[in-house]
């Protein structure tokens, strides 16, 4: 079953900042959490659902990624559901803001390792490329780690610290009576370590936007919507996590004389009308070289003729495909008053002949004659 739009899931605006967002998925997760809904599997699945599209839309990594690519964009992530509370659970953050010590929860540090978005890419290829397959190189705009700082976001020579708001925990705790409220950091903002001296060239983010050159191996028998993956090539990962994917699209340009259709290709060959009454050869291309072609008498146009295994060679199963050649008889252009007057005489001495030179012809008008005596009845 397809998914639903995460906005949509949490009923908020495609605008919605992250307070709005946050509040959204608490209602929605008091609301249908399995503790409070036990033996429901409704409400076990509007809480799953819920809980996914938190998790994306809260970070802005995801959230972007998201944005420009839908669910293809963080499928790969592979959110984990479960049940219960755990380090890095959403619901155990927002469960701790609000409840906080009450259920014995402590103090613990709340510093998180977030996996990179992943990135697609559409890949223009000519059909001998993804027939025969190439190596391509590719551009691709994307967020690097700092050379400058390697990626820590301290100018060079510092490093980064321990916060001191939060010592190192990610996490802060503040006294409302008798609960005790635990909250990200503000300082920090969860890391549990701040930079003194921003970096200038990633002002501290340890991030730059820059372009890099990927050289892309495309297998032969690609076809158009084939993903190829590059593994760790996406966005990098926040506080120390792992790097996206990256998933190159293909897509195949039209080719001016075949037509692809899974493994088989098919094309057009004009022939004489000499050739299609008297038979003869044709020479016909192929994607690696020519043929001939055998053309029997009396060929009529629009016949097809197969030629065993010069289409394409799949990634999924083994030998190749076939190509079809569908002959077009061509009409003379440009006669000459003899020629002309040659062809009258031609045609004179086929309609002669009635039905034995012409018997689609005879056919049709006896056809057309029933069908209006029918009519008339």
């Amino acid at each position: 079953m397809a998914k639903r739009d995460y906005y949509e899931v949490l009923g908020v605006q495609r605008d919605a900042g992250p307070e709005e967002i946050k509040k959204a998925y608490r209602r929605l997760a008091m609301k249908y959490h399995p503790d409070r809904n036990p033996n429901d599997p409704e409400a076990e699945a509007k809480f799953k659902e819920a809980k996914e599209a938190y998790e994306v839309l809260s970070d802005s990594s995801k959230r972007a990624a998201y944005d420009r690519f839908g669910h293809a964009g963080v499928e790969a992530g592979g959110a984990g559901f479960g049940g219960g509370f755990g380090p890095g659970d959403p619901f155990s953050d927002i469960f701790d803001e609000v409840f906080g010590s009450i259920f014995g929860a402590g103090a613990r540090s709340r510093t998180q390792m977030y996996r990179g978005a992943d990135l697609r890419y559409d890949l223009e290829l000519t059909l001998e490329q993804a027939v025969f397959g190439d190596t391509v190189e590719i551009d691709i705009p994307s967020r690097v780690a700092c050379e400058t700082c390697d990626g820590t976001g301290a100018a060079p020579g510092t490093r980064r610290v321990t916060c001191a708001t939060c010592k190192g925990h990610g996490q802060v705790r503040m006294q409302q009576g008798f609960i005790s409220i635990q909250q990200t950091c503000p300082a920090c903002r969860g890391a549990g370590t701040r930079v003194e001296k921003p970096c200038p060239d990633c002002s501290g983010s340890g991030i730059v936007r820059k372009l890099r050159t990927l050289s892309v191996k495309v297998p032969p028998g690609v076809d158009n919507g084939d993903r190829i993956r590059l593994a760790r090539e996406g966005e990098p990962g926040r506080n120390g996590g792992p790097s996206g994917d990256l998933y190159v699209e293909i897509h195949v340009k039209p080719h001016p004389i075949f037509t692809r259709d899974g493994q088989n290709l098919s094309c057009e060959v004009p022939i004489s009308f000499a050739t299609a009454a008297l038979g003869g050869t044709v020479e016909v291309p192929t994607l690696d070289g020519t043929i001939v072609l055998k053309v029997p008498p009396e060929t009529q146009s629009g016949k097809v003729f197969c030629v065993k295994g010069k289409g394409v060679r799949s990634l999924r199963s083994p030998g190749s495909g076939d190509l079809f050649c569908r002959v077009q008889v061509e009409t003379p252009v440009n006669l000459t008053s003899e020629q002309k007057k040659m062809l009258r005489r031609f045609d004179e001495s086929i309609r002669g002949g009635g039905e034995r030179h012409s018997p689609r012809a005879r056919r049709w008008f006896d056809g057309v004659k029933s069908f209006f005596e029918r009519m008339g009845a």
